[in-house]
């Protein structure tokens, strides 16, 4: 069996799926790509369609090539894409021995060996049996995994939260993505599917579409009780669903807001990331002292006698108060948004702390939550 194809396409689309082959697998197989060629009947051209998984997540790839055989192989991955990378633009020549799976790619002046590995004993494509699915463009997918990707949890012990919770109904959908100390909330009102239903989509699916999705292009998102299937162009992605319950946000978020602080968020993040510099640093614990019109932020380490203040222009509306946050979890929280004015809305000391956009974009509603850290007495 041989097929050939261009050594640029082919990397250019092994790169978008190699995110999904774990260093470690659990299963030695899984350290390879599932090549599978088919042909046509009467026909020199054929399909290749390219998986990687690792048992969790599976992503596939088709890509177009001369061949005259169908069959299938396990190539290593690493060793694949480490030739590749090397070689310049050219077609490359892939021959297979399909009783011992030894593997040669010829190029225009070179000769490159490897072996193989058995396809049976490669992990069968999940199959999605699709209860609901959604079409949508790929700039509105990105824009919701860029707002909440961030804020999922890296604590395993708590399962549900190291996912983006998706909540559909036929008006918006809702992503929601939380690690216990921020929360954010993005909707969209020109998403939504017929019927209600909500599922948590697993951390790594959610960055692997972040690096692997072009821009502008239409996604279908199909969903089961225990998978998720994402398709675009020529690449699918299947990912099992996290099934745990996800906490009862809505009843984190404060309603009743009185004090009310609008800033440039450049403004803001730029002076966060010089007071956060001085800050003791395991808390990275800052101070906003809020006066009308006036937000002093400050930030000391008592362990080395380091402290810092700043003095900004705001517009504030409440009652002179003092708030503490941990200005890391903040500064990437504000890093995350890209309106030029934002407003930080609370009620006390001790309660959550909302950042709103001031200049909404069209069919977009963001709401990034920040609990407050208590404050230290200054000596």
């Amino acid at each position: 069996m041989k097929f050939i194809v261009s050594s640029s396409v082919l990397l250019k689309n092994l790169q978008h799926i190699n995110g999904v082959v774990a260093t470690n697998p659990i299963v030695p197989i899984l350290e390879n790509f599932l090549f599978r060629i088919d042909v046509g009947e009467d026909s020199s051209s054929g399909t290749l369609t390219v998986t990687a998984s690792d048992l969790q997540t599976t992503m596939t790839t088709q890509i177009p090539v001369d061949a005259s055989e169908s069959g299938a192989i396990a190539i290593p991955a690493k060793l694949l894409l480490d030739t590749l990378r090397s070689l310049p633009e050219q077609p490359v020549t892939v021959n297979i021995d399909t009783e011992t799976f030894g593997t040669e790619i010829l190029t225009d002046n070179g000769r490159y060996k490897l072996s193989g590995e058995n396809p049976i004993d490669f992990p069968k494509l999940p199959t999605v049996t699709k209860s609901m699915s959604v079409e949508m463009t790929s700039d509105v997918l990105l824009s919701a995994i860029n707002n909440t990707v961030f804020a999922t949890s890296t604590d395993d012990l708590r399962p549900a939260m190291t996912g983006v919770l998706l909540q559909l109904t036929d008006a918006n959908a809702t992503f929601v993505a939380t690690d216990g100390h921020r929360l954010i909330r993005y909707r969209r009102t020109d998403l939504g599917a017929s019927g209600s239903n909500s599922f948590i989509i697993p951390r790594k699916a959610l960055q692997l579409l972040k690096s692997s999705l072009p821009e502008n292009e239409p996604v279908t998102a199909e969903f089961s009780q225990s998978n998720a299937s994402f398709t675009f162009g020529p690449t699918q992605l299947i990912c099992r669903l996290i099934d745990e319950r996800f906490p009862d946000y809505e009843n984190a978020i404060p309603t009743n807001n009185p004090n009310v602080m609008t800033i440039g968020r450049t403004d803001l993040l730029n002076s966060l990331k010089r007071i956060m510099i001085y800050a003791n640093r395991t808390t990275h614990q800052i101070r906003l002292s809020l006066k009308p019109n006036a937000l002093t932020i400050s930030a000391e380490d008592l362990d080395y006698s380091n402290e810092a203040n700043e003095k900004l222009l705001c517009d504030y509306d409440g009652e002179a108060m003092e708030i503490g946050f941990n200005a890391k979890l903040m500064a990437e929280v504000l890093s995350n948004l890209s309106a030029k004015m934002i407003t930080l809305e609370m009620s006390a000391p001790n309660r959550a702390g909302l950042l709103i956009p001031a200049d909404k974009e069209e069919n977009e509603d963001i709401l990034m939550l920040v609990m407050p850290v208590m404050l230290n007495t200054y000596a």
